[in-house]
């Protein structure tokens, strides 16, 4: 436990510059190599393209003597891109759409993944690499999630919640690989759209208010918590052999108010291995620490959440199904 803490609060600034250490030398890599530096960014007019991806994956058991459950599960994703160039001025959108279920044994169907994020950039050139750009990225999920334990409760649902950044800086890119965006004046909004939700407290936003027996005051939780601090989003995309694509997004945030040490993160990387025109395999992670979001924590090891605390969370997900690009 003290060394979690210690990472919740220390080992963030530590963090940043690991990671950053490991992107730089990459993107001066992918610059360097001669045989798959992809040239800047030149084509004039519209760009649009997409992929549609679907994982199934299945256990039948019967009579098995080791023991076991059958099992099916399924797992959408979806991804789209719009871009446009005229002169120095560029503009893009995309959006990012994944979700999965699954069903274990007798058990009733449940979700596995939820995830929805739009992200749009505007950009103009003022040097061969560097752009001044303004982005704004939405990140939220689809359907509303209930606890394991209590059917009848609400963990999440749609806007409920969703974390909305607003940011002006500078883009560095090099190349079609690579994109380093620093801002040092972005907004950062956490919104929960759910009363019951905001007035427990979820996701960093300020609990109900309580009255004199200390009991919570229904109605009067905050719905969105705002903060204003110093962002850098990286992303690289590589061909590494052939059919075979590595690609990570980074996000960092520190929030210039309130313990800016403890930096936010966000860091998804996928690697995919393209089989034929229609079946693909991938594997993908998903590593997130923020400060101000409390999880389930078991503190008495027996499998049953005793308590709430700063975590690091980590996801990750092997897939292999069929794929769709257009």
């Amino acid at each position: 436990m003290r060394l979690a803490l210690l990472l919740s609060a220390r080992a963030r600034r530590g963090l940043f510059l690991l990671l950053f250490g490991l992107t730089v030398p990459a993107a001066a890599w992918a610059q360097t190599s001669e045989n798959s530096a992809a040239a800047p960014d030149t084509v004039q007019g519209w760009r649009r393209g997409g992929v549609g991806t679907l994982n199934f994956s299945q256990v039948s058991l019967s009579n098995w003597a080791p023991g076991g459950q059958s099992s099916l599960s399924l797992l959408a994703i979806g991804n789209t891109f719009l871009h446009y160039r005229r002169g120095l001025n560029t503009f893009d959108t995309s959006l990012d759409i994944v979700y999965g279920s699954l069903k274990a044994g007798k058990s009733k169907v449940r979700k596995s993944d939820d995830r929805l994020e739009f992200n749009a950039k505007y950009g103009h050139q003022f040097t061969k690499v560097l752009y001044y750009a303004v982005q704004a990225n939405v990140k939220t999920q689809l359907t509303p999630t209930k606890s394991i334990e209590r059917p009848d409760s609400l963990l999440s649902r749609f806007f409920a919640p969703a974390f909305i950044l607003a940011s002006i800086g500078i883009d560095y890119k090099p190349n079609d690989q690579l994109s380093v965006f620093l801002s040092p004046i972005t907004g950062k909004f956490t919104v929960v759209a759910d009363q019951t939700l905001a007035d427990a407290g979820a996701f960093g936003v300020d609990a109900a208010e309580r009255d004199a027996a200390g009991r919570p005051v229904a109605g009067t939780g905050q719905q969105l918590r705002s903060e204003l601090g110093a962002y850098l989003n990286v992303k690289y995309r590589r061909p590494v052999w052939e059919n075979v694509t590595f690609q990570s997004k980074l996000d960092l945030f520190s929030n210039y108010l309130h313990n800016p040490a403890n930096v936010d993160v966000n860091w998804e990387t996928l690697v995919s291995l393209k089989v034929n025109k229609f079946i693909s395999s991938s594997i993908a992670t998903t590593l997130v620490y923020d400060d101000d979001v409390l999880v389930p924590v078991d503190r008495n090891d027996d499998g049953v959440p005793d308590s709430r605390g700063r975590r690091n969370q980590f996801k990750e997900i092997l897939g292999i199904g069929l794929t769709y690009r257009f």
